[in-house]
């Protein structure tokens, strides 16, 4: 496990635009080539967060998935970031997920789908729940992928003690990208913190700037919080692409000294 350079793109999404948002995306992370191990996009990147948006989901064959292998190859580092993906031939409501995915330069795709959906704006009538937590390994880190609102649901991110792994947890980064407005902007900044406390792991969230058609104001606030909480680098309210490095070894060290992981409850999450 060596340290892993990580970089955040805030950016001000452009309303049911996918096309638009590609290049403009494409643009940010262009000159990350060479100079970064993972990239990190917000929460439904392609078309803001919007129940709308339903109708020109995409497939995991569409345009959406082909540019993020492709961003990933020419950066030569994984590119993760959430879209909504239908699959299969069932009605709207059962087969359109708020997926995050996870490209690697040698073409391998991971998708987690948000499993916690937004009942306040009804994200839940038109979107179908994902059913399990995802795990990743890039370089060596073991990295959770997560979306927005399951910042609020710690069990279901908690991580668990493994005395068969160095470090002796079942994941190393916590992933959230997010469409997180400024009205609630305290509580997602003091949940990165938490989560990163109690599991004993980096945590980044990414989040976006700008208004969206709904008329909702995201301050960014995009974040790389340590393991003891505190902020590696901390994003303004503009778009901004940051790169930090993630210090393995320290990573590794605190857990020796602090093994709280080992003193957990144990528990079996309900689909």
């Amino acid at each position: 496990m060596h340290d892993l350079r990580v970089s955040i793109v805030q950016g001000d999404t452009r309303w049911h635009d996918p096309a638009a948002n590609r290049d403009y995306y494409a643009r940010l992370i262009a000159p990350l080539h060479g100079l970064t191990d993972l990239v990190v996009l917000p929460e439904t990147f392609t078309s803001g967060f919007s129940n709308e948006a339903i109708g020109s989901a995409e497939g995991m064959d569409g345009p959406t998935v082909a540019w993020l292998r492709e961003q990933a190859s020419t950066l030569g580092a994984a590119v993760a970031g959430s879209v909504q993906l239908r699959t299969g031939d069932g009605p709207l409501q059962n087969n359109v997920y708020n997926r995050m995915l996870f490209a690697t330069p040698d073409g391998a795709l991971a998708h987690y789908d948000k499993r916690h959906l937004f009942s306040f704006a009804k994200e839940h009538e038109r979107y179908a729940p994902g059913d399990g937590r995802v795990v990743v390994e890039w370089k060596g880190w073991r990295i959770l992928l997560q979306v927005c609102y399951d910042l609020r649901f710690p069990v279901f991110s908690r991580n668990r003690f493994d005395a068969a792994r160095v470090g002796q947890a079942d994941y190393d980064l916590a992933l959230y990208v997010a469409n997180w407005p400024s009205a609630r902007a305290y509580p997602w900044k003091t949940l990165l913190r938490a989560r990163a406390i109690e599991n004993l792991c980096y945590v980044v969230g990414v989040n976006r700037v700008g208004s969206d058609g709904n008329g909702l104001h995201y301050s960014g606030d995009s974040a790389v919080i340590d393991f003891l909480g505190h902020p590696a680098s901390e994003c303004m309210d503009e778009e901004v692409v940051v790169t930090t490095t993630l210090q393995a070894a320290e990573l590794l060290a605190h857990r020796q000294r602090f093994p709280a992981l080992r003193d957990a409850d144990g528990f079996a999450l309900e689909a």
